[in-house]
């Protein structure tokens, strides 16, 4: 139980940093084209969503679940990838649903209610990608 704990806690920490660099680039292409809501929105949350998940593998492999450069790397990769897509689904699907389906409410501004959309999608990803890394992708470290 504790072990899941620290990977808990490490994961966490991770997320925190990989939802710096999901925020900071959809800012930044919400910022350079003016656009925050549409398929442009969509288009954006999905890079942004890349950029964060090339980060987390790399973290939650060598600290979250120690796993270094020992196993079977392509096969881990594999596994990650298909997991991540997964978590790209639900992640773009919730902030797309969020920014453009039920659009800014109690008076936010269309840039703010972007960000609003992708921290939702990204704590409901959270909990996919805990689950799918820790008992599939790395699950030689559980």
């Amino acid at each position: 139980m504790q072990l899941i704990f620290r990977q808990a806690i490490k994961f966490i920490l991770i997320g925190i940093l990989n939802t710096v660099i999901d925020l900071g680039i959809l800012n930044v292409l919400i910022l350079i084209s003016g656009v925050s809501a549409g398929l442009s929105y969509s288009i954006f949350k999905g890079i942004s969503f890349t950029a964060a998940v090339i980060n987390s593998y790399f973290l939650n492999k060598s600290w979250t679940f120690q796993r270094g450069a020992t196993g079977a790397p392509r096969k881990e990769f594999t596994q990650f990838f298909i997991a991540s897509v997964i978590g790209f689904g639900i992640n773009v699907s919730t902030a797309s649903f969020v920014v453009n389906f039920i659009g800014p409410q109690l008076g936010v501004g269309a840039n703010i209610w972007a960000n609003v959309g992708a921290i939702l999608a990204t704590l409901t990803a959270m909990f996919w990608n805990f689950l799918t890394y820790k008992f599939i992708v790395f699950k030689k470290y559980v």
